[in-house]
């Protein structure tokens, strides 16, 4: 690795498992000082361990404590990673189950921004780039909210990216198709109901197959790179070509 992160701090959310924790890795290793967020302490600290990072334990719907324990301190890069899943036709959803993934996905995402964003303006300096689903582009068949969640952080993206720029600050946006990470398991675990979404997911993409979290950090790392400097208010798909539809 080039080291294009070296002297950087960055903070990952969401890094306990899955696409953040191979982020938070992908960091790492091209040398910027990471802290693992995670509301998973166990999963946080994992990560820290193996990558020679910090953990914090974080529940990003708790504005208080995003603030407590990442305002204190500069970012060079952020990473909203943090997020949740709930499958079910809209008229199955209860209104507690689409507060708690709007919560997560969304205000849990403007909580982490508005936290880090000062410290940044201050330098003149900083990438955002949130996780965000080629669902909130292309909509998702019995996963209503979680695609309006997610595109609901394309369009938060493309306005802090245009109240930023005075700054030097990018934020963009990568929209992962299906992956294999904790949450694609879940989706196995749930039988032959499980194992048909999970054959239409990887047919809706060009490439057949499921992506790796290895492969969407990479997209992550490149739009958090000095090299994305003239790139901003931008969403990459790293999603085998599911954008293009069936």
């Amino acid at each position: 690795m080039n080291g294009r992160f070296a002297g950087q701090r960055a903070v990952v959310t969401g890094a306990g498992s899955g696409i953040g924790a191979a982020i938070a890795r992908r960091l790492a290793d091209e040398g910027a000082r990471v802290l693992a967020a995670d509301v998973d302490a166990g999963g946080a600290a994992k990560t820290a361990a193996d990558i020679g990072g910090t953990a914090v334990t974080l529940d990003v719907t708790d504005p208080t404590a995003v603030h407590q324990s990442l305002g204190g301190e500069p970012f060079d890069v952020l990473v909203n990673n943090a997020g949740i899943d709930d499958f079910g036709w809209f008229t199955d959803v209860p209104p507690a189950r689409w507060r708690r993934t709007l919560a997560v996905n969304v205000e849990g995402v403007l909580a982490c921004t508005q936290a880090v964003l000062p410290g940044m303006q201050a330098r003149r300096y900083g990438r955002i780039v949130t996780v965000t689903s080629e669902a909130g582009r292309i909509g998702a068949k019995g996963n209503a909210v979680y695609a309006t969640s997610k595109a609901a952080l394309i369009g938060f993206t493309k306005s802090i990216a245009r109240e930023n720029a005075r700054f030097a600050i990018t934020a963009n946006c990568v929209a992962p198709g299906p992956t294999e990470t904790p949450m694609v398991q879940a989706i196995r675990d749930r039988g032959e109901r499980g194992a048909a979404l999970l054959a239409a997911m990887v047919a809706g993409t060009q490439l057949g197959r499921l992506g790796s979290p290895q492969e969407i950090a990479a997209g992550v790392a490149f739009l958090a790179s000095p090299e994305a400097s003239y790139i901003t208010a931008e969403t990459l798909g790293v999603s085998g070509g599911m954008g293009l539809g069936s």
